[in-house]
């Protein structure tokens, strides 16, 4: 008789970890490289001019200054966000003696949202590292997760090559000089560009999780709390995925964003403090584009007398606003989901309806990502070698117009 040896099932080639690593590398490796490398360029550029003006060493270590040209990316908001990390928020209103101009109250940490200081101290308390380091660390690797969540949006309406031409786009973007920066906006395009694809492959509860999330990074949040919630109800309406996941996204989404304000305005001791500090402290309040539409009016005849004018950081954000502005309806022109739509639209109309430091637009508008989505879909008709020149040569000359314009020519 002969005994029957059991058979051994051969794993899957792709059940290995060894294998998913590999596929993984191919799928992602590509992206991270080109993004990596264009980022690096930009960087050293900004570094260069920073080092050859030497203008850093003269201006406060609060307000783009320092020893060394690289504390200059710790400086402005970086400045508050490492007090943040170390220190914790102490809430207050508390009013300038004798103002009666636009600031009118003291600064206070409770104008920043919690989520990326947080991870600043997590980062520190687990690597070692200072909250200089930490947080610079946290938003490079937040500025790469942003890179793969714009190609992963981008890759569904034009294929591969426009997904890459969409993370090189993010890299060379006016404003992504605070990319690598002690900033929070590598982290909250990370977080809207990865919702934006988790309603796009209908994942709700994800999608719910990371615009919480969101909500703890930035107020505009509420553009991308809206998005979700306008998907969740078509969703709900074609019957698509069910009641329960798309309710709970919507139920969940701005519970971040709410919960901060309402412990901000709780701590203040009145449930409007947030604004009131921006508004007094930071002269930051919504004015429905008077103040975008006085720039726009001013530059192109040479005046720079509105409020808080900044000449040549000015010129690049009008050029700016003017690009976005030409880009939408090419967006709209590709008929993208409602998610992309109204997170875009919001966005847009969050930042050029506010009284704010106008030189500060070409960062604001970093998170309007899908206006990336027609120029990489054009831009995949070139050539592998010819889309890395012409986003090489972007990369170079970003060092000047989204690095040093913004945190030594103008206030990031």
């Amino acid at each position: 008789m002969t005994a029957t040896l059991p058979r051994i099932r051969a794993a899957a080639p792709g059940s290995a970890p060894g294998a998913r690593l590999r596929a993984a590398a191919r799928r992602h490796g590509p992206v991270l490289a080109l993004f990596g490398t264009l980022k690096l360029a930009g960087f050293c550029s900004f570094m260069y001019l920073l080092s050859s003006t030497g203008d850093h060493r003269t201006r406060d270590p609060r307000f783009g200054g320092g020893t060394h040209a690289w504390d200059v990316l710790a400086t402005w908001d970086g400045w508050w966000y490492q007090q943040i990390a170390l220190h914790g928020y102490d809430p207050k209103l508390v009013p300038v003696p004798g103002a009666t101009g636009l600031i009118t109250l003291e600064g206070n940490s409770a104008a920043f949202f919690p989520l990326y200081p947080a991870l600043m101290r997590l980062t520190s308390a687990v690597t070692g590292l200072g909250s200089y380091g930490a947080g610079l660390l946290v938003a490079i690797a937040a500025s790469f997760a942003a890179a793969l969540g714009i190609h992963a949006v981008a890759q569904r309406f034009g294929g591969r090559r426009a997904g890459l031409a969409a993370a090189g786009l993010w890299a060379v973007w006016p404003g992504s000089g605070v990319e690598w920066a002690v900033y929070s906006d590598s982290l909250y395009v990370a977080l809207a560009a990865w919702a934006a694809y988790a309603v796009l492959t209908r994942r709700w509860l994800t999608a719910g999780v990371l615009t919480f999330a969101a909500g703890l990074n930035r107020p505009t949040a509420v553009a991308l709390i809206a998005a979700l919630g306008v998907a969740a109800l078509f969703s709900l309406r074609r019957r698509e995925d069910g009641v329960l996941r798309p309710v709970l996204a919507i139920a969940m989404a701005p519970l971040g964003l709410f919960g901060y304000l309402l412990w901000v305005g709780d701590r203040m001791g009145d449930l409007g403090g947030y604004f009131k500090l921006q508004s007094g402290a930071w002269a930051h309040s919504f004015d429905y584009g008077k103040q975008t539409w006085d720039v726009l009016t001013s530059v192109p005849v040479g005046k720079f007398d509105y409020l808080f004018a900044f000449p040549f950081a000015d010129v690049i954000s009008v050029g700016v606003i003017l690009l976005a502005c030409a880009l939408l309806p090419l967006l709209l022109r590709l008929r993208p989901p409602a998610v992309l739509v109204v997170y875009t639209v919001l966005t847009l109309a969050l930042v050029l309806g506010s009284q704010q430091i106008v030189a500060n637009i070409s960062r604001y508008l970093l998170p309007c990502f899908p206006l990336f989505l027609p120029l990489a879909a054009a831009m995949r008709r070139l050539s592998l070698p010819v889309l890395c020149t012409v986003l090489g040569i972007a990369a170079l000359a970003s060092g000047s117009y989204a690095g040093y314009a913004l945190f030594e020519l103008g206030v990031p």
